[in-house]
């Protein structure tokens, strides 16, 4: 394997992408498509005036970024899932095994040209990303790590995209598949989890003890005083069911957009100063509503997190010092979803790689040398 055979494959790939010309349509449709909804969310983000809600770029940023995602989901897996079987089909991949490229150099190139140009369509949307910028409430790390994610996550589709173009002969069940496969990911997970999360449902038997009354009349007889007051102090108990989503929070965290708004940074807390300001403006009578009550990205993260906590401990009755400590208990998912995205993208490429090399003593049925 040699940079300079993948480069070589790559710039083939690439030169017959440009002479199709559907590229240029291509781009120009995604671009459209992208302005039209970034217009349509400004638009209704902009219903509220500047002294309802504040930083309109939180929420015009983080659901410009989920519905990038979603577009390039219906988009990256055409971009390799005829690769390798289309190329056998054509009679031109077997020129390019009789040369001195090896397999790896055939399998990266042609996934070196794919990823390239799923991230031509995501460099297309840093026009509009400067632009949610520009109405403040995104800090730039922010902007830096969800493209470096998204970009991941693109070349983890075009990977597996490219297995299934790699083991199928046939380039109508590949490009099907690789649909599937996006499926699985997004829509997959998330009805997976949902289903094992109600077949885990646990009962758990609660204990409490019924805080004694402070306002019994005063005309009460003593005999019904002494017995409400000798009930209040027993303890009781009540037996109900709950989800153990501590339980099967892995099963979301390979889902692409559960990795995306998870891996986003947490907004800055409010300053000292903003507090201050906000707290004048509420004395006045004047409310906003903050960015971070209406921020996507940290929504979704918020909620994912969430199910990793184990249920409180409902006999400690601790009240509002209980529900405090369990908020920084949240732990991120994205580490173990983005772990297991990049690892099915090499396992991919590994796949592809074996299915490239030469000579093959056994071919699927139907499928020709050159």
């Amino acid at each position: 394997m040699t940079g300079s055979g993948i480069a070589t494959v790559a710039r083939q790939e690439f030169r017959l992408r440009i002479r199709a010309g559907r590229w240029r349509l291509l781009l120009a449709s995604w671009f459209g498509v992208l302005l039209l909804f970034t217009g349509l969310l400004r638009a209704a983000v902009g219903g509220y005036n500047d002294n309802d809600i504040t930083d309109k770029g939180v929420v015009l940023y983080g659901g410009l970024m989920l519905f990038v995602l979603g577009l390039a989901l219906l988009v990256v897996p055409a971009l390799a899932a005829q690769s390798v079987n289309g190329d056998r089909e054509r009679g031109t991949l077997a020129t390019l095994q009789v040369t001195r490229l090896t397999a790896a150099d055939i399998a990266l190139g042609k996934f070196a040209a794919a990823w390239g140009t799923a991230l031509v369509f995501l460099a297309l949307t840093l026009p509009l990303v400067a632009y949610a910028i520009t109405q403040k409430g995104v800090p730039l790390s922010r902007t830096l790590v969800v493209t470096l994610v998204l970009a991941a996550l693109l070349g983890t589709v075009c990977a597996v995209s490219l297995a299934l173009s790699a083991v199928l002969s046939r380039t109508t069940t590949s490009g099907v598949l690789a649909y599937l496969a996006v499926f699985a990911l997004t829509l997959g997970t998330l009805i997976t989890f949902g289903l094992v999360t109600a077949m885990t449902t646990e009962t758990y038997t609660q204990t409490y003890s019924n805080a004694c009354p402070t306002d019994l009349p005063a005309d009460l007889p003593d005999a019904q005083r002494a017995e409400i007051l000798a009930q209040c102090g027993q303890p009781q108990t009540s037996t109900s069911s709950r989800a153990r989503t501590d339980r099967t929070w892995w099963l979301l965290a390979p889902n692409p957009f559960v990795v995306l708004a998870d891996a986003a940074p947490r907004l800055p807390e409010e300053t000292a100063e903003q507090r201050r300001a906000r707290e004048e403006r509420e004395a006045r009578g004047e409310y906003q509503q903050s960015a971070r009550d209406l921020d996507p990205l940290g929504s979704i993260g918020n909620a994912v997190r969430d199910l990793r906590r184990p249920p409180a401990d409902d006999n400690t009755g601790g009240g509002t010092a209980v529900l405090s400590s369990r908020v920084e208990e949240r732990k991120p998912v994205w580490p173990y979803g983005l772990a297991f995205d990049v690892l099915l993208g090499a396992g991919a490429l590994l796949l592809t790689t074996r299915r490239l090399r030469t000579p093959a003593r056994n071919l699927p049925k139907g499928q020709r040398v050159a």
